[in-house]
């Protein structure tokens, strides 16, 4: 949300500063017309000078002629028609360009304005007043920053803070709907935005507020469906334990009083009832643990140490398959936690792994620190089929099965990586798939080290 923030706010400064630099150019068009609108009276001034010049030239020749020069602060000349000089500085480059024209004009020699003028004596004879003017050349922005300073800065600032005052109470209520999202897609479900934070007056009803309030009704929706959800599943689990466990006696009874012939119908009901038995406590497992919030006894556990009691089951199990188990400890990690949440979420994914690797195969399982040295970093490795890459996260959902590679043919519930995922998340882990070069998957945990 800064990212959005800073670019709102900057597209709205810009804008805003342009607006407020072609107003000011706009303005000063307005308020000062061309330059020969501002002339005019000045050009009158300067034609009656011309005529006494030429009166005095008439009368006293060049020597009143530069006497007259000498009472001006400009250079003064006087030509003929054809430009050339006849009392005075010649302007020889202005004179070539007289012409025979009979208007005002003027040239630009250097940095000076040389201004001509045709006056004509009282016997018809016509001459050019040359009248030079220096003057220090601007450009169009000095004469923009010379009308528009100290106002232009000061309108640029004051519409950047109001441009900053309206992107902050437009975000800020979508960075809080965006932290409440987030937080109710990581799972928190009691995430809610405050609907009593905006109290102005001014921002009561608006669409913000009924955003918010959508947000909030779709939260406790769903919350409530799924603490439903969670609730029928633990109720119906715990009231099937006492029937399967009724079940249990009946069929050990069964089999001392059946015949030959229905102890193999007996042996497939009862290994079907074990599975369902074990699936139930695979229920009860996960829906306590989604129940917790936190843990309540925290114990340093030593991964290497707990990893080596994993792995000879691993291989009686693995041996089922032809497979092997090999352990490699890069680090004796330490962690903070519950031991036994550790213990069964690293064994389910070592029973996964072993279960869906290819037969004569070995599930390699590595310790190690990550990059930051703060965290281990556990990987258990198979050469199995593999997941499609979209279905990567949906492993860790209960009884979810990508296709027929993994189905209950396998052994599996599809709840074992579930009760995984939920015990490395209370302890502030996190638990990735991956797909193996050359075939397999890579089930990654991580977990903050023990301070």
């Amino acid at each position: 949300m800064r990212g959005l923030f800073f670019k709102i706010f900057i597209i709205f400064w810009i804008a805003q500063s342009l607006i407020f630099v072609i107003s000011t150019a706009l303005i000063l068009g307005h308020r000062f017309p061309r330059s020969s609108s501002i002339l005019d009276p000045a050009l009158s001034s300067v034609r009656l000078e011309a005529s006494q010049a030429l009166h005095t030239f008439e009368t006293n020749g060049c020597t009143g002629f530069e006497s007259f020069a000498q009472d001006h602060h400009e250079t003064l000349a006087l030509a003929d028609r054809t430009g050339a000089a006849v009392c005075g500085q010649s302007f020889q480059d202005a004179s070539q360009q007289i012409g025979t024209t009979g208007e005002i004009y003027g040239r630009s020699v250097g940095g000076d304005t040389i201004w001509i003028f045709p006056v004509s004596s009282a016997d018809g004879k016509v001459y050019r007043f040359l009248l030079s003017v220096h003057h220090e050349q601007h450009s169009w922005y000095d004469n923009l920053l010379h009308f528009a300073f100290p106002q232009l800065p000061v309108a640029i600032a004051v519409g950047g803070l109001t441009t900053f005052v309206l992107v902050l109470v437009f975000t800020r209520p979508l960075a809080r709907l965006r932290t409440a999202a987030r937080q109710l897609a990581q799972g928190n479900l009691a995430a809610r935005v405050d609907e009593r934070s905006r109290t102005g007056a001014g921002f009561k009803g608006d669409e913000f507020d009924a955003l918010v309030h959508d947000f909030n009704h779709m939260a406790e929706r769903l919350q409530s469906l799924v603490d439903a959800q969670k609730l029928l599943l633990r109720d119906v689990s715990h009231e099937l334990r006492s029937p399967l466990a009724r079940l249990s006696v009946a069929l050990e009874l069964s089999k001392e009083d059946a015949g030959s012939e229905m102890t193999v119908h007996l042996d497939r009901m009862e290994r079907e009832t074990d599975r369902l038995n074990k699936l139930i406590g695979q229920l009860l497992t996960l829906s306590s643990m989604e129940a917790a919030e936190d843990l309540r006894k925290l114990e340093r556990i030593s991964l290497k140490p707990l990893l080596e009691e994993i792995v000879p089951d691993a291989k009686y199990e693995a041996q089922k398959r032809n497979a092997s188990i090999e352990l490699v400890c890069a680090c004796d990690c330490v962690v903070s936690g519950n031991r036994e949440l550790i213990y069964r979420a690293l064994e389910n994914i070592t029973r996964n792994a072993i279960r869906y690797t290819a037969e004569g195969t070995t599930v390699e399982i590595t310790v190690q620190k990550d990059g930051s040295e703060r965290a281990a970093r556990i990987e258990v490795n198979d050469r199995g089929p593999g997941i499609p890459e979209p279905e990567l996260e949906s492993i860790f959902r209960p009884f979810y099965r990508v296709d027929a590679a993994r189905s209950t043919q396998t052994g599996g519930f599809g709840v074992g990586l579930a009760i995984a995922d939920r015990a490395i998340k209370l302890h502030s882990g996190s638990i990735q798939a991956f797909n193996r070069d050359g075939g397999g998957t890579v089930i990654r945990v991580t977990l903050p080290l023990a301070i």
